[in-house]
């Protein structure tokens, strides 16, 4: 028998518990070991381009942010940067550092959900209970701060919603102190418990080389040794201002990517202080006209999953002549792929594909906007 006749076909997905979204991860394996595998995202295609079209801008503030709830704040910060450029008046400066204050603050508790997942992939639901119960500390103070939990609601064209209050700060600053006692606690444990140890390290392995190449980014990308970061690469909003330490790691395996987000948790609680720290005084807020000047504008921000990047073209209307959106998670779908495969002496068994997936925080709900003909 041939080594072809020996291959099986495995689906997981679309619908499958290990996976949160609609995919199909079509496994070819021998045995144990998967040799090809083949990605399909294409069962939620919500439109939201389209839609995007036949509402104005500021309808449109509201359609944006639900994109990816979880990446509210980074995709209406994108798409409030690329309006006030077309109008070429940015944000007041005080609205600038909220703005990277809130970005920062919804990175802390989509790492958290990211660790708390990651947990329960390899079986370790007591870590991720613990998890998501520190995660409602952002949480609560996300809803103080911008009135909402998840979507927040928080970013307006030219500026921001709501205002820094001492009580909010004050809340702040107590709940970063506990989330990075946490953070130091959860960095020794997991360095130290073997079951996590066992199922990540070796685990998914992508050389800095195939990340380059492939072109990932984000933590996932950082876990390989590679440096892209949005916020220091092409500073917007307040980066400028505000220190940021681009986390990197070598191990290029799950366990890397795990300790780069656990470490980018600690960087934006020291983003979050430097911000309240040095908080400019004046407007939050500034007007803007209805009908946004014709032209093209691409912004694109660092979101907790890594670059996203919006294009707007506005004809002069108050609607946008075409809008197109390139989440982190279609990025990084060509280096799942690799990642998936057993090549010489790495070898990926069924068992690891779960953790491997979720290695690279997917959202297939807010990628999935192509059509595939013949």
């Amino acid at each position: 028998m041939s080594s072809y006749e020996r291959l099986f076909d495995i689906p997981i997905g679309p619908q499958h518990p290990a996976l949160k979204e609609p995919v199909l991860l079509n496994l070819k394996v021998d045995g144990e070991h998967v040799v090809d595998v083949g990605v399909d995202i294409s069962y939620n295609h919500r439109g939201m381009e389209k839609a995007a079209e036949y509402r104005t801008y500021v309808q449109n503030l509201y359609l944006i942010e639900r994109v990816c709830g979880i990446c509210n704040i980074a995709h209406t910060l994108s798409f409030g940067t690329a309006i006030e450029g077309l109008h070429g008046k940015p944000a007041p400066e005080r609205a600038k550092v909220l703005r990277v204050l809130a970005e920062e603050l919804e990175r802390i508790q989509s790492h958290l959900l990211w660790l708390g997942i990651a947990a329960h992939e390899i079986g370790f639901d007591t870590l991720f209970m613990y998890v998501w119960l520190d995660r409602e500390i952002s949480l609560d103070i996300m809803e103080a701060f911008a009135g909402n939990r998840i979507t927040s609601s928080y970013i307006s064209i030219g500026g921001v919603k709501r205002d820094m209050t001492p009580e909010i700060a004050g809340k702040m600053l107590k709940g970063m102190d506990k989330l990075e006692g946490r953070m130091a606690y959860y960095r020794k444990a997991i360095s130290e418990e073997r079951t996590v140890l066992k199922r990540t390290q070796g685990v998914g392995l992508l050389g800095a080389a195939d990340v380059a190449s492939l072109s990932a980014v984000g933590p996932f990308a950082r876990a390989s040794g590679v440096a892209v970061d949005v916020r220091a690469d092409d500073p917007y909003a307040a980066h400028e201002l505000v220190p940021i330490k681009v986390v990197t790691g070598d191990g290029c395996d799950v366990f890397t990517r795990i300790m780069v987000r656990i470490d980018e948790v600690v960087e934006s609680i020291n983003a979050i202080r430097f911000c309240l720290g040095h908080l400019p005084s004046g407007p939050i807020l500034q007007r803007l006209p209805r009908r946004v000047p014709a032209g093209d504008f691409l912004s694109r921000v660092e979101a907790p999953r890594g670059e996203l990047t919006h294009f707007v073209r506005s004809d002069g209307s108050d609607k946008p002549y075409r809008y197109k959106i390139k989440t982190p998670t279609f990025s990084n779908i060509p280096s799942l792929a690799k990642m998936l495969k057993s090549t010489g002496r790495y070898v990926v068994n069924i068992a690891d594909v779960p953790v491997i997936l979720a290695s690279i925080d997917p959202c297939f709900s807010c990628t999935a906007r192509f059509e595939r003909i013949g």
